[in-house]
Formats: C-alpha cells, sequence, structure tokens
C-alpha cells in the first residue's frame, strides 16, 4: 500500500515538471515574437538581492545596543574643531603651570632676610618679616619653624592661617608671619625670652636653614601660642 503511494506521488511531480517546461517555453516564444498570453498584464520584475548586497546593508546598520557614530568631515576635521582637538583652531584652557611652580626655589637663608619686630596691635604679638634679597624669585613656603632661646619643640603653627596659594616673592619683596605669644591668660606662666631661631622650609617642608634672631626686649611667652603660615601682607599676617 505504502509503495503504491510513493509511485502515485512520483508519477504527480514528473507530470508537473513535464508541465511547467512546456510553459516556460510557450512563454518564451510568446515573448521573442513580442506578443503577450491572452489575460496576462506585464508586469516589472524587482532586482534581485544578492548575497552581498545584504550583507552590506547589514553592516551599514548599527549594532543593537551601541550608538550610531558621526562620520567626521573631510580633512579629518570634526565639527568645530581643527582635527587636533582645539577647540575652533584654539588651544583648550589648562589649570596652572604646576612645573613652574615647583621650579621656584625657596626663601632660604642664602637668598633672603629675616627680621622680627614688635607691634602695638594686637597686644601679645610680634610681627616676622622675610624678605627676597636675591636676583631670581623665591617662594615664602608653609610657615617658619621657631624656636624660643633654642628649644627642642618647634612652635606651634596655626592651621587656620594657611593662605590660598604659597606666596612668591620677587627680588626685593617681602612676606610676613604674625607671632601669637601668649595663650588663655591664666594657664602656664609666661617665660621671658632673649632669641628667636627662624627656621625657613622648602616645598616639601624640609628645613633649608636656621637665623637668629634677637627678641624686642621684654618678650615673654607661655609656649600655647602661635606663628601662622607665610602672608602676603601684615594685615592677614596680623588678624589671628
Amino acid at each position: 500500500m505504502r509503495t503504491n503511494r510513493i509511485r502515485t506521488t512520483a508519477l504527480a511531480a514528473t507530470a508537473l515538471a513535464a508541465t511547467l517546461s512546456l510553459t516556460a517555453c510557450g512563454g518564451g516564444e510568446d515573448k521573442a515574437m513580442g506578443t503577450k498570453p491572452a489575460g496576462t498584464a506585464e508586469t516589472a520584475t524587482p532586482a534581485a538581492t544578492g548575497t552581498d548586497d545584504k550583507a552590506q546593508s547589514e553592516s551599514d546598520a548599527p549594532e543593537a545596543g551601541k550608538p550610531e557614530t558621526q562620520t567626521v568631515p573631510a580633512e579629518g576635521k570634526h565639527a568645530g574643531g581643527n582635527g587636533n582637538g582645539d577647540n575652533n583652531g584654539k588651544k583648550p584652557e589648562t589649570g596652572p603651570n604646576k612645573k613652574a611652580t615647583a621650579a621656584i626655589p625657596a626663601c632660604t637663608p642664602k637668598n633672603s632676610k629675616v627680621k622680627v619686630s614688635s607691634v602695638s596691635r594686637p597686644i601679645n604679638h610680634l610681627l616676622l618679616t622675610v624678605t627676597n634679597t636675591g636676583s631670581t624669585n623665591c617662594a615664602a613656603y608653609y610657615a617658619p619653624f621657631l624656636r624660643f632661646d633654642g628649644a627642642q619643640a618647634v612652635y606651634p603653627i596655626l592651621d587656620d592661617s594657611k593662605p590660598q596659594a604659597v606666596v612668591t616673592l620677587a627680588p626685593g619683596e617681602e612676606a610676613y608671619a604674625g607671632i601669637g605669644l601668649l595663650g588663655e591668660p591664666g594657664q602656664n606662666e609666661p617665660v621671658p625670652s632673649a632669641n628667636l631661631g627662624v627656621i625657613m622650609v622648602d616645598k616639601n617642608n624640609k628645613s633649608k636653614g636656621e637665623t637668629t634672631l634677637k627678641l624686642p626686649a621684654d618678650t615673654a611667652t607661655d609656649g600655647l601660642g602661635f606663628v601662622t603660615y607665610w602672608q602676603s601682607d601684615v594685615e592677614n599676617a596680623l588678624m589671628f
């Protein structure tokens, strides 16, 4: 029963193929004679799309989940730029020149002079002044390290007095530091002092030499005072 069904199907397929072949031949003859079969409308046949065209179309399409990229204009320039990362032909703005700042030498006993003086206001204060005596710029880094009468401990530094930028001195210019001599009244007994050791430091806060100064008469400190960071003007140095 199965054999008859297969044989019947094969015969039917053979007959269908023969019919299609005859139809194709007839259509070719009609076309060659310039005639059309009755009742047949002539339609335009679309161009076949090959595998290469499909691959090209798929390669042009953006990958899923990735943004489309813009085409770079001619000569390798992006819109609004010049191809070198500049903005309209101008170099982008940069921050301060750190290399130039780092190259400024510290003010030391070799290129500067330090002096100490009394002030009328505020009371119980002294003013420390450093002057650039060299021929090139120097920087007054951080705060000076102070030692009253050769004390082993460094005098306290007032962190709240830290300026926004390092004070740089041209030849002949000055920087200032305020010295508070006493803490809160009644805490420690003031001790008279005759000499003051002033240590200048570099940009790494390392000692660059010590200068010993004679203190004004009747100077006394209780060890609870402070010294400010170097300031560019006297008012800032004495406001604490």
